[in-house]
């Protein structure tokens, strides 16, 4: 015999009915896991509460509530005036402060808003006269509030239908932050406007204009794409590139311009030529498009094909800084242009391809067990590199150290082995050149000079900070995992002219006799081809004024390496 249901009152609530309900479930034989499922659906606490804040909504509904006045805030406001207007009582000036107090007038504020029903939104209405093909799709009206900015959408016209189809969703945009606009939307209606017969640079016009709020008549595509997760592909830059100068760009207002050493977090690479990007440390959080590094990598061999790219690697090598000390080669290995030379070897160098676009990178801090990473100097002419090296190392010695070279030169009585050099034989330099183990090389008055691999790993051995100073040709052997070097480039400040100098000084600092304007002009170029050809492995610029003020400065470059964090090569932190 079947148990009855039990009789509900009139008054019952339906969180009431629902608990009712679920008392009498009955496991059934055929239908065992439905009963169960519903049991623990209706036994959610979740649920219960829903079920009560609807309830308490249907009393509101039920006993419909007016309010007494439409305008509390503007009533407020007579009686403030009326009570200023005369001297007033304790009680009146109390009065007074409650009424004029922000909270009390964003309560009243509010209350108009409500009693007014302002917070309804708007919508414009539907046309009478809707084109019979809608009528079997699911049409979908949406509003959106921008200010100047742009959308953050680009458009295209499908090839097959016509349509005007959304072709992508810049990060950060409007039309992302709203999540009502997708990628494969078809627009039909832009503030009422049809876009079906317009061009779509027409389309984008009308939508650059629109200010404020702007209503979109979309057709949603069939599946629209899940919303991209936070991409954590990061990439410098190894180029400059500006999208007002970029006639291939769909829409060079939502380019997003970079400098060459701009670290850019690729937020999206779905589209394989042109990718979504926002640059690191900028405030704005909208992403931009910019070119692949396939697309780019194309049309750079496509320009230089044509003759209107000159080849990255110029066969004109930059002067580099070749000043000597009065201690000739000692330490720091100072060759003729002509006879220095560097060793091939394995590096990491984004410059051995011919076109550079991007390098991925990561950050990276150095841990207390790892060893210190390898600083490595270059400079322009007139920089003395070696002399502000020297003067590094030599207000603190315990932390760092120079590598030292390697010399077929006899050895000076008061030399030692393994302090001012490394003394071999010329047959043993002439192996050790050919197995790759200098960084770099070189003959001067017929002696041969070479800094070794070995000599930097003996520095790091000690857990000193190696510093070298070498010709930018020998970065390409030292950017590996091993050495993860921070390449600082020194150049010094050179006046436009000799005039503006001041008396016979060197733009290094010091006294070397009167410097002429084609020195200068030299000083110039050499700094120029250097940043051209070698500034994309560069880490860091420091431009010398004078000695004592550079020697400070990279000290504090050094402090910071061993302490913070530093983007590098993803390669070099792969495990």
């Amino acid at each position: 015999m079947k148990e009855a249901m039990p009789v509900l009152t009139a008054g019952a609530g339906l969180h009431e009915t629902l608990a009712l309900l679920t008392s009498q479930l009955r496991p059934d034989a055929n239908h065992k896991e439905d009963m169960v499922f519903l049991k623990d659906v209706f036994s959610e606490r979740s649920l219960g509460y829903l079920m009560k804040i609807h309830e308490k909504l249907r009393q509101y509904e039920r006993q419909s509530p007016t309010p007494v006045l439409h305008s509390a805030s503007s009533l407020a406001d007579d009686v403030a005036e009326e009570l200023q207007s005369g001297p007033m009582s304790t009680e009146e000036k109390e009065l007074l402060h409650l009424l004029t107090s922000p909270h009390l007038k964003a309560v009243l504020s509010v209350h108009d808003t409500v009693a007014q029903k302002n917070f309804d939104p708007v919508l414009p209405p539907l046309p009478d006269d809707l084109e019979d093909e809608l009528e079997e799709e699911s049409v979908k009206i949406v509003r959106l509030v921008k200010n100047k900015e742009p959308l953050g959408a680009t458009i295209r016209r499908d090839e097959a239908t016509g349509a005007v189809i959304v072709a992508r969703i810049m990060r950060g945009g409007a039309a992302d932050r709203s999540g009502l606009v997708h990628v494969g939307d078809e627009l039909r209606e832009v503030n009422g406007v049809s876009v079906i017969h317009k061009r779509p640079d027409e389309i984008s016009q009308l939508l650059s204009q629109s200010q404020g709020s702007i209503t979109l008549k979309i057709i949603p595509a069939i599946k629209e794409e899940d919303r991209l997760k936070e991409s954590k592909v990061y990439m410098r830059a190894l180029f400059d590139y500006i999208p007002l100068e970029d006639k291939a760009t769909p829409c060079q207002e939502a380019g997003l311009p970079f400098k060459r050493g701009d670290i850019l977090q690729v937020v999206t690479q779905d589209d394989p030529t042109w990718w979504q990007a926002k640059r690191v440390g900028d405030s704005n959080l909208r992403a931009g498009l910019i070119p692949s590094k396939q697309f780019q990598e194309r049309r750079l061999a496509y320009r230089m094909k044509m003759g209107t790219l000159p080849n990255p690697k110029s066969p004109k090598k930059p002067a580099y800084d070749q000043g000597c000390d009065k201690a000739g080669l000692r330490r720091s290995f100072r060759l003729s242009r002509k006879d220095r030379q560097g060793s091939s070897g394995e590096g990491s160098d984004p410059g051995d391809p011919d076109f550079l676009t991007y390098e991925e990178v990561t950050r990276y801090q150095q841990r207390p067990n790892e060893r210190p990473r390898l600083v490595v100097l270059i400079g322009s002419l007139g920089a003395r590199i070696n002399e502000l090296k020297q003067r590094v190392i030599a207000e603190n010695p315990h932390r760092f150290a120079v590598a030292v070279p390697h010399t077929t030169r006899p050895k000076k009585p008061h030399e030692k082995e393994g302090v001012e050099y490394h003394f071999v034989t010329k047959q043993q330099f002439d192996a050790d050149a050919l197995n790759n183990k200098f960084i770099e090389h070189g003959e001067y008055k017929e002696n041969q000079y070479g800094t070794s691999i070995e000599a930097i790993r003996s520095v790091q051995a000690k857990n000193k900070m190696c510093i070298v100073d070498v010709q930018p040709e020998a970065l390409r052997r030292l950017r590996t995992a091993e050495f993860k070097p921070y390449v600082i480039f020194v150049k010094p400040r050179v006046p436009e002219s000799r005039r503006r100098r001041s008396a016979a000084t060197s733009p290094g600092g010091g006294d070397h006799g009167r410097v002429t304007d084609e020195d200068l002009q030299e000083m110039r170029q050499s700094a120029i081809q250097i940043d051209q050809q070698y500034g994309h492995l560069v880490d860091r610029v420091l431009i010398k004024e004078d000695s004592a003020s550079a020697c400070a400065e990279l000290r504090g470059i050094l402090e910071r390496l061993e302490r913070e964090s530093f983007w590098v090569p993803l390669s070099w932190v792969r495990t």
